[in-house]
């Protein structure tokens, strides 16, 4: 939910989608976004779309968020009719879904199940920064039928956490993966930062060792992005801290991949590694290969059949639109065939899976060979006709990418 989307063209009152698009629905693997905008406090480093109480206003609460989102999913029922399958992932994130309480976050996820169907299988991720959860919490989010836990940990430093505004201590992420194992929780997942400014080498190992030594499913490991309008890109506008650095956020990228393949782990997409092929978040693998999802909440996007929306931003703004039983959308845009090969390119082409070359022009083959040759892409998978990165490419993805779509 980072950025502001653009403007796009107006979504219809009913959310009616194109025939075309809606004719895509059958075909593809469905998931369900359900995005809780709220914070305790605002991290420096943040932009996401979320408010901390004394932001929210008048006209929406967290007590009555539950009932806001079971709306808008009643109304997506309607917009999506009977060609929709079953929601293979569903996905609590936010903000911070863990302010609410497990009771209101279960009746979201009952409400899904009950207009649009949950796959009997199906994954649902719940996201926690750790001092949000503690053990009847995590035995409360279980019960009401969440399968895997996603943890913001960021970083075992206390210098680190300081300079992300991170409000948890060190070590707190780890208790919570156990006690998110004792509830009964399938599948645990960790999220780092690397790069933040003050950030050592040796602190970086450290939380990737402290982070495995916690026995997840699944990590996660993104570099720090500095954002206009946040308080840490004040800081290292004014000269207080400095900005990360592109050398230092390749070396703790190498070294997390090194640690973590030591110890099992893969990857599978540039930023993410799994214990095992059942530990890949299968959420984030419907937005990466193209399928469609449902986005529930302010400033939640949503895509069937190559049509894109989002919705309004404001948690007042959006409870105005659901009660008035119309779209909460604020914008959309129809993608053109061109534009969704594109797309296409862009998201396989950072999977271990890779892009099949067949979605590439003259000229983007052509760059596919020199990424071989330059030992960016396995020399093996493109002769089995797809561009895999290497580790090196995988530090150059953005180039690679830029040729392959000439």
């Amino acid at each position: 939910m980072a950025g502001r989307p653009p403007q796009g063209l107006p979504v219809p009152a009913d959310g009616q989608l194109p025939a075309a698009a809606a004719r895509e629905l059958a075909g593809a693997p469905f998931a369900v976004y359900v995005h809780v905008p709220f914070c305790r406090t605002r991290c420096g480093y943040c932009d996401f779309n979320t408010y901390t109480a004394a932001e929210l206003g008048s006209g929406a609460s967290r007590e009555s968020y539950a009932g806001q989102a079971i709306a808008e999913i009643a109304f997506a029922r309607k917009v999506l009719g009977p060609a929709a399958p079953p929601a293979g992932a569903v996905f609590f994130g936010g903000g911070t879904p863990t302010l609410l309480r497990p009771a209101d976050l279960g009746a979201i996820l009952r409400a899904i199940d009950g207009e649009l169907g949950l796959a009997a299988t199906a994954e649902i991720t719940v996201e926690a920064n750790p001092e949000s959860v503690d053990r009847a919490s995590l035995d409360g989010l279980r019960e009401a039928g969440f399968t895997r836990v996603s943890l913001g940990m960021q970083s075992s430093a206390p210098h680190v956490l300081a300079v992300l505004e991170r409000a948890h201590s060190p070590g707190r992420a780890a208790r919570c993966a156990g006690w998110a194992r004792q509830a009964g929780f399938s599948q645990v997942s960790l999220d780092l930062i690397y790069g933040t400014p003050g950030e050592s080498d040796a602190d970086w190992r450290r939380s990737v060792e402290d982070a495995i030594a916690a026995a997840p499913d699944h990590l996660s490991a993104y570099a720090l992005t500095v954002e206009e309008g946040t308080r840490l890109a004040a800081r290292i506008r004014r000269g207080e801290i400095p900005a990360p650095d592109d050398d230092a956020l390749a070396d703790r990228y190498a070294a997390a991949d090194e640690l973590l393949a030591a110890a099992g782990f893969r990857w599978y997409e540039i930023s993410n590694w799994a214990a095992g092929p059942g530990a890949q978040c299968r959420h984030n693998l419907v937005y990466w290969t193209g399928g469609n999802w449902w986005g529930i909440g302010p400033g939640a996007h949503s895509h069937v059949g190559g049509v894109r929306w989002w919705n309004v931003r404001h948690p007042a703004a959006y409870a105005r639109r659901v009660a008035a039983g119309v779209s909460p959308g604020q914008g959309r845009e129809v993608l053109t065939g061109e534009q969704r090969r594109m797309e296409r390119v862009m998201l396989t082409a950072r999977l271990a899976s890779g892009c099949d070359l067949r979605e590439l022009r003259a000229g983007g083959r052509r760059a596919a060979a020199r990424a071989v040759a330059d030992g960016l892409a396995e020399p093996g998978a493109f002769a089995a006709g797809r561009v895999v990165l290497t580790r090196r490419g995988r530090l150059l993805a953005d180039a690679v990418v830029r040729g392959l779509l000439d």
